[in-house]
This record gives structure tokens, sequence and C-alpha cells, in this order.
């Protein structure tokens, strides 16, 4: 690869554009050669990510001689390709809607991936070939890391209204957990958008809860409230004045419910992680409380976990019960 380009690629994160290359006058068949090759990824006309910024990360194991690649999650890889497609497009361009919300490093759950959000110079929104306009005006612009993006709380705010609440909530509770926004700037974002009636980002930004550590803890509480049961989130577990634990969830004081996403128990630390799960759900066992473990799949299935819920809830009281 040309040492230019491979320089102005790094600045920039790992991608280039149609800008970089007529600057550096490289022409259109050398880039050509350099996909051909597999040491670029062509994202759409004009914009290119470099293979070596796509490829896995390599993440330390808890202290073992070893390491793990972890695969770069889809968030990652699309606010690459966003990069990627600003660096095509004029710069008074500016990432919007899920496209700057990933931008600032939020998680993302529910949107689409393959398209492409910016705020730009027209007056009708638009989508063609994975990238949709909207028009930039008068949405609040910044810059981040060197890109200009729809600041955070209007962005979330749009990504709401275009993907969803769910998609909604999750991205909020991210951003609010990680101090990136607070609630009562999103709410004033909201404000300053046209009015609906019927708003998706209002009634996301009610379900908000700062307390959510990951996109399975926030799709296990609504969940859990759609189903209809009062669950505390992040609830600490006291004996004689001492947390002995802090749970996920704590549903009618009773079951201690636990989302488990993808977790690895391999090699020594990973034994150990294990170990010490096991010995914390045995004290919560032996302090009154039942405990159900949630994955992926059963939040795809609300009514079984509603029976695997309830039939803890019985346990529970009935143990409660004999020991009166």
């Amino acid at each position: 690869m040309d040492q230019r380009l491979s320089a102005v690629a790094a600045g920039l994160g790992g991608v280039f554009g149609s800008r970089d290359l007529a600057a550096l006058a490289i022409a259109p068949a050398t880039v050509a050669g350099l996909v051909r090759r597999g040491e670029v990824e062509r994202v759409r006309r004009g914009a290119f990510v470099l293979a070596s910024a796509l490829r896995p990360l390599e993440t330390p194991a808890g202290g073992e001689r070893t390491a793990y690649a972890r695969a770069r999650r889809p968030e990652e890889v699309y606010a690459l390709h966003t990069r990627a497609v600003l660096r095509s497009r004029p710069e008074l361009d500016a990432a919007s809607h899920h496209a700057s919300v990933a931008l600032h490093g939020v998680d993302l759950y529910g949107c689409d991936l393959s398209v492409i959000d910016l705020a730009s110079r027209v007056r009708k929104v638009g989508l063609e070939r994975g990238v949709r306009l909207h028009p930039g005006h008068p949405l609040p612009i910044g810059g981040l890391d060197g890109v200009r993006v729809v600041k955070l709380p209007t962005a979330l705010a749009l990504l709401a209204r275009s993907s969803g609440v769910l998609a909604g909530v999750c991205s909020m509770d991210d951003a609010v957990h990680d101090g990136l926004c607070t609630t009562t700037q999103i709410a004033a974002a909201i404000e300053k958008l046209t009015v609906r009636r019927h708003d998706p980002a209002k009634v996301a930004l009610a379900l908000v809860d700062a307390l959510a550590e990951s996109v399975g803890e926030t799709r296990t509480r609504l969940v859990l409230q759609d189903l209809g049961f009062s669950a505390v989130s992040q609830r600490r577990v006291e004996v004689g004045g001492r947390v002995v634990a802090r749970v996920d969830f704590l549903v009618e004081g009773l079951v201690v419910v636990e989302f488990d996403g993808i977790v690895k128990y391999e090699g020594l630390h990973g034994r150990a992680a294990l170990a010490a799960e096991k010995a914390r759900e045995s004290q919560l066992v032996d302090l009154g409380f039942e405990v159900v473990r949630v994955v992926w799949s059963d939040l795809d299935d609300p009514a079984a976990l509603a029976r695997r819920i309830r039939t803890a809830l019985k346990r529970a009281r009935e143990r409660a019960a004999r020991a009166a």
C-alpha cells in the first residue's frame, strides 16, 4: 500500500475516502488493486476501510499468559463504515441518528446497520445505496474525533423515532449509564425537534434506567415490566449490614433474575469466575432467594420466562412459609 495513504488512513482511524485519494493523487486502479488483494474493504463508492481495522481485537484474558481475539461488535464495524462514508461526502455532512450514536461508542440494538444516516444540505429525506440523507438544518452538529456528528442527545431522540422505543431505550440507557449525556439533555433535545403527538422518543426516555449495565439488562428489565412483574434493578443484598451480592434484578423481593450474556469460562481465569458465580448463587439460595438466569433466547419467549419466574416465586413463598 502507498505509504502516504497508509499514514492518512491510520490517522483517520483506519478509513479513507475519495477526498483523501484525490489529495494524494492516487489512481482508482490502485485502490481497486488493494480491494482485490483484500487489504482494503470497499464500503460504497469512494468509501474504504483498511482490512486491518476490521480484524478481531486481542483481549487480555485476566492475568493469563494467553489472550483471546474478540470479534469486533457490529456497531464497531458500522462506526468504521460511517467514518469511511463521511470521507466520501461533502465536508459539511454529519453522522446522524444511529450513525452518530455508534460513533459516540454507545450500544445499538434493533437498528438497521445496512443504512447510514447523515445530516446534509438537502431539503427532504432521501435514500441511495445505503446512505440516507436528512435535512441538516437546524440539527445541532459538533465535532467528535475528527468527524462531524449530530450531538448525542438529539441523535438518541432521532434514533428512537426511526428505530422504535426498544432501540431508543437500549441506547439511551447505555449513554446515560456511561455519563455521555443526561436524561435532562435528551428531554431538551426532544422538545427542540418537531412535536409529535405520539413520540417514541418521549416514551423511550420515560423508560430509561441509568443503572442498566448492558443491552441485555435493558431488554430483560423491559420484558419483566411488560410481563407485569415488580422488579428492582441492581439491588444490593445485605446480611448484617454487609453487602454479600449485587443482583441484576430482584422480583417481588424474592426472586433474583440475572442476565447472562456471552461469558467465557476458559482457562484459569474462566474457571475461577465460574466457581465464584456458583458460590454466589448458593449463598443467595441459602438466604432464601430463588435464582432465575436469563439468556438472549429467553427474551424471545416471554411466556416461558414468565412461567419460570412464577414457579420460582411459588417456591420462595412456600420456603418462607415453612420457615415462619
